[in-house]
């Protein structure tokens, strides 16, 4: 379903503050894959992503996701291709808007717009439904603008509809980072339930090494611009935090130094 090859990203080419973001990276994800991502600052998480999604152009190399080459495709138009929720709750939703518009606003991405009554009774009915599935409540407060919302409500309420048009390719941006441990939670586990019912193909970057082991059926690690371990299967499964941490020593020949991740 993705499949990166021999990727570069510099970013500040030819300066003193030059950074290799991305340094000749491939990647291969089936259909169906649940893979977590996780790093230290700087390992080319991030960019990895925003290259997949078409945020900027590669140096070299190519992307394609289902048999398309998307590599010269803006990020406007892969987003026929891409669901995609970001760190930051407030992006991907309109605030002015309620629950039942955002929604609807992503059931019509990809299709031409025409001039209709904005949402039918049947469309805010299965909106009720798919938001009943979140299990916070909210079925009642359709109508409710977005931006009163908490968080992690706001956060799931994006989640759907990143997926209410089952995407070729989920992309999970830290999604969880800014949330309250018990927020995240619900929403991750929100996550996987969505995953693994629509069968969808997803890349999630965490910062969390627990969450990098439970969730999922994949783990890459990547450290300075590449994949430095791929681990998935029964060997993913029996994965602890130390085991972790001394499989990035032995892959890298150095410390992991991101206490965040450590310690989450």
């Amino acid at each position: 379903m993705l499949e990166v090859i021999n990727v570069h990203k510099t970013f500040d080419a030819g300066t003193v503050n030059e950074k290799k973001a991305l340094d000749g990276i491939n990647l291969k994800i089936e259909e169906g894959e649940f893979v977590t991502v996780i790093g230290g600052n700087g390992a080319g998480k991030s960019t990895l992503l925003n290259a997949i999604a078409g945020v900027w152009p590669v140096d070299e190399g190519t992307i394609t996701i289902d048999g398309i080459d998307v590599t010269g495709i803006p990020d406007y138009k892969r987003a026929a291709y891409i669901g995609r929720v970001f760190q930051d709750p407030r992006t991907g939703t309109a605030s002015a808007l309620g629950i039942d518009e955002n929604l609807a606003l992503a059931a019509r991405r990809g299709h031409s717009r025409r001039l209709v009554w904005g949402i039918s009774s049947k469309q805010r009915a299965a909106f009720k439904e798919r938001v009943a599935e979140l299990n916070l409540g909210l079925e009642d407060r359709i109508t409710t603008k977005v931006g009163v919302l908490s968080g992690g409500q706001r956060q799931a309420i994006t989640l759907l509809m990143a997926t209410l048009q089952k995407p070729k390719l989920l992309l999970l941006d830290e999604h969880t980072a800014a949330l309250d441990p018990k927020t995240a939670a619900t929403v991750l586990d929100t996550t996987e339930k969505i995953v693994n019912r629509d069968h969808l193909t997803t890349l999630m970057i965490t910062h969390n090494m627990h969450d990098a082991i439970v969730h999922g059926n994949r783990l890459i690690m990547m450290n300075n611009g590449d994949i430095i371990l791929d681990i998935k299967g029964e060997d993913k499964k029996k994965l602890t935090v130390k085991d972790l941490l001394q499989e990035f020593e032995k892959a890298s020949g150095e410390e992991f130094a991101n206490d965040k991740a450590i310690l989450s």
